[in-house]
C-alpha cells in the first residue's frame, strides 16, 4: 500500500484529535482509503488488522464536526512492528483536507507509536511518483536505501525504500522535538501522541 500524505501548512481547527482506530472507524476509514488510492484494501483487509494481527497498530486523525455535527476522521495512518522494526503501512488523508498539516501529524503519531514500542528504526515503501510524500517522510528522517521494482501491483510503479537512523538517537530526539514544536505551531492545541 502506498503512503500517501500531504505537507502541511495549518489545519486551522481547534479540536483534532490523534487516537488509536477502532473497529466502528473502518466505514470512514474505507471512505479515506477509496479517496486516496485506486488499489487500496478491502474493508475486511482493515477489520483483520485491527482483531488479529497483533503487530499492527493504527491510528485516526478525527476532526469536530461542523454545527454540532458528530466528529469525522481526517486520515488515518498505520504501521507493523516487526521485531525491532516500525514499518509504516499506510498513511492517508481526504483529498480537501491535503495540505493542512494532517499527514504530518499522522507521520508524527506512528514515530511516537514506534518508539513508545521500543522499535530501533522505522521502514516504508513510498510510490517513486509521490514526491509530497517522499518529502514529508523525509522531514522526519526518512531516507532512501533502495527501490522496489514494479512494487505497485495498479500500474507497476517501482517503490522507494525509505528508513529512518535509530529512533532513540540523540540526532533524532532532536530532530522529533523540533518537528513537534512547529506541528504545534500548525495545529494550536493538537496533542501529538495517541488517544486510545
Amino acid at each position: 500500500m502506498d503512503a500517501e500524505c500531504a505537507e502541511a501548512p495549518s489545519v486551522g481547527g481547534d479540536g483534532l484529535v490523534l487516537r488509536m482506530m477502532r473497529a466502528g472507524d473502518v466505514p470512514q476509514v474505507m471512505a479515506i482509503e477509496r479517496a486516496s488510492f485506486e488499489a487500496g484494501w478491502p474493508a475486511t483487509a482493515f477489520e483483520r488488522e485491527l482483531s488479529q494481527n497483533q503487530m499492527a497498530r493504527y491510528i485516526v486523525a478525527e476532526r469536530p464536526g461542523a454545527d454540532g455535527a458528530a466528529r469525522s476522521l481526517a486520515g488515518f495512518a498505520g504501521l507493523w512492528l516487526m521485531l525491532d522494526e516500525a514499518h509504516v503501512v499506510t498513511v492517508a488523508v481526504l483529498p480537501h483536507l491535503r495540505g493542512r498539516g494532517i499527514g504530518r501529524l499522522l507521520v508524527h503519531g506512528l514515530i511516537e507509536l514506534a518508539r513508545d514500542s521500543a522499535m530501533t528504526v522505522a521502514t516504508l515503501e513510498c510510490r517513486i511518483s509521490n514526491a509530497v510524500a517522499r518529502q514529508l517522510y523525509a522531514g522526519y528522517g526518512f531516507y532512501e536505501v533502495g527501490v522496489r521494482k514494479r512494487y505497485y501491483s495498479d500500474n507497476q510503479e517501482d517503490a522507494v525504500i525509505m528508513t529512518t537512523e535509530e529512533l532513540a538517537s540523540p540526532a533524532y530526539e532532536q530532530r522529533l522535538a523540533r518537528l513537534a514544536t512547529h506541528l504545534q505551531a500548525m495545529i494550536p492545541g493538537v496533542k501529538l501522541y495517541a488517544e486510545s
